[in-house]
């Protein structure tokens, strides 16, 4: 096997990693990290560059779609519809030690799901949360004050090795490539 081509993380790069292609640890660890972790760090931004930050329960499909469903006056909802759905995902194992943590982070955007995309969708969800009560397309439309919400990722990172610089340890990010990482996970 043959070492990728990596270029060093800099602060001019901010510190990120570009391994060619994509180590395959890193798809194993992004994998089982999208298995495991339930809720997702949504970043929105108003469209007068106000930040939020809101945990959402999400489900995912096979292209790395990540689904939710929210209030449809939420700040974080309000910002997808005025913000042209420009946001960002970060999931990660919560520890309470200062210890590093495994993460990924993902930009892209975000939008409100049609009628056929909440029907296909609902299912992906109760599965997801173990809900004894199915969900339906109703439960999101027409009088319903929740929507059903999709983001397309554009890119991912994961977390890298912390990297000494002098005195300081700084964390590294690993850029992934996003469909390398969609067919490993549509595999596991």
């Amino acid at each position: 096997m043959s070492v990728p081509e990596t270029t060093q993380p800099t602060a001019q790069n901010q510190w990120t990693i570009s391994p060619m292609p994509t180590p395959i640890d890193a798809l194993a660890k992004s994998a089982q990290l999208l298995m495991s972790v339930t809720y997702c760090s949504l970043s929105t931004c108003s469209a007068k560059g106000i930040p939020w930050v809101s945990p959402v329960f999400f489900a995912f499909d096979e292209a790395l779609n990540f689904y939710w469903s929210s209030a449809i006056a939420a700040t974080h909802s309000q910002n997808i519809y005025n913000n042209q759905g420009r946001c960002a995902i970060a999931l990660y194992q919560s520890q309470k030690s200062a210890a590093p943590t495994d993460g990924l982070y993902f930009t892209g955007t975000a939008s409100e799901l049609e009628i056929a995309g909440v029907e296909r969708v609902c299912p992906l969800i109760d599965s997801r949360s173990g809900s004894p009560v199915p969900r339906s397309r109703d439960d999101y439309l027409g009088e319903s004050v929740r929507r059903m919400y999709q983001f397309v990722p554009t890119q991912v990172w994961s977390t890298g090795e912390r990297f000494a610089q002098g005195k300081q340890l700084v964390d590294t990010k690993v850029l992934l490539d996003l469909e390398t990482l969609k067919a490993y996970v549509h595999q596991a």
